[in-house]
């Protein structure tokens, strides 16, 4: 039953118990039949009335319950694209204003899931391919010492060595798929101290010192003579430099220079890895912090691992509170930055 014969039935209920009521007044002898005309009369005009004005001001009600209806079945149909005009009394004004929420929410979630199932297809997609490799070049190797074809002993060892450095690489991704995973659960314990920067970068540094030497690489370190501590947990943000400056060595030019710097910014901590490398193309910049994702498209073995070490140091970052960025243009080198807060002291 619509809301308007609703409507019709409740007046025509409301004078008919008037109309009794004067008759049984009438047969009582409280009223003359000249006022029983009368009331009558007049009742019957103002039920007339009450029809008028119910049918005109109940038509905006029903174009606006008809227009929400109308849109429920279209996102019933899954199309969350929609939105009811804010026209009509106040509380159907905040009725459609909620629906057009409703639908946007809607919306936004049905992408992020497009989203995450487009991601979760990637994902396997890249830790196939990346498992993959490895596996296939033990394979190879181990089939040829199986079948005894190797006579010469330096290149038996060589064929060992390269066996084993493929383990090593299958063992470094699934270690970092399992650390991407605890770091995304949380599972990981999360307990930052009061740490000073300068002994991070300097522990860092020492870490790489072969791998500088042998690319013939400067380093300059600019701090600011007072530098107050930052809340971390060391051996963690160790690991994010540690991405940082691993990929600055890997795409400098041999006798280049790298730049570490710190700077205080507010309640943050800035600090940053600047090489002179190729630099990055604008339109990777948005994408280098994606898990898996690599600028060689080749995904050759000489270019880097898996892809997951940014994603990782991304994870950490955010998980103290900080930000993690790149600014760089092509030919003139990359700057990878990250954000960590300044120990308050009370």
């Amino acid at each position: 039953m619509k809301l308007r014969t609703y409507l019709v039935l409740s007046s025509l209920l409301g004078i008919g118990v008037l109309l009794i009521c004067l008759f049984i007044s009438y047969s009582k002898m409280l009223l003359t039949i000249e006022q029983l005309y009368w009331l009558s009369g007049i009742t019957t005009g103002v039920g007339v009335l009450s029809f008028v004005l119910q049918y005109v001001l109940t038509k905006p009600l029903e174009k606006s319950i008809s227009r929400i209806t109308e849109h429920t079945i279209r996102v019933a149909e899954g199309d969350f694209r929609t939105e009811v005009p804010l026209i009509g009394p106040r509380e159907f004004k905040l009725l459609a204003q909620q629906f057009n929420e409703m639908s946007c929410r809607l919306q936004q979630s049905f992408d992020h899931l497009h989203h995450s199932e487009s991601a979760r297809r990637e994902l396997i997609a890249n830790v196939s391919h990346d498992l993959r490799t490895p596996l296939a070049s033990i394979q190879a190797f181990v089939e040829a010492l199986e079948d005894d074809v190797i006579k010469d002993e330096a290149t038996f060892q060589r064929y060992l060595n390269t066996i084993r450095l493929e383990t090593k690489r299958l063992g470094g991704l699934i270690q970092d798929l399992f650390d991407l995973s605890s770091l995304e659960a949380q599972g990981e314990p999360f307990d930052p101290q009061p740490s000073h920067v300068d002994e991070l970068l300097l522990g860092t540094l020492e870490s790489f010192s072969f791998h500088l030497a042998e690319k013939q690489l400067n380093v300059e370190i600019e701090l600011p003579d007072r530098l107050p501590a930052a809340m971390m947990v060391p051996a963690q943000m160790k690991r994010v430099l540690s991405n940082l400056l691993q990929n600055a060595i890997q795409y400098s030019s041999p006798e280049g220079t790298i730049t570490l710097t710190a700077t205080e910014q507010g309640s943050f901590l800035r600090i940053a890895v600047t090489d002179q490398g190729e630099g990055i193309e604008a339109e990777e910049t948005t994408r280098i912090f994606e898990r898996f994702y690599r600028i060689d498209k080749a995904r050759s073995k000489s270019n880097g691992g898996a892809g997951l070490g940014l994603a990782i140091a991304q994870s950490i970052v955010e998980r103290h509170g900080g930000e993690i960025g790149v600014q760089s243009t092509k030919g003139e080198g990359s700057c990878f930055w990250f954000t960590l807060p300044v120990y308050a002291t009370c």
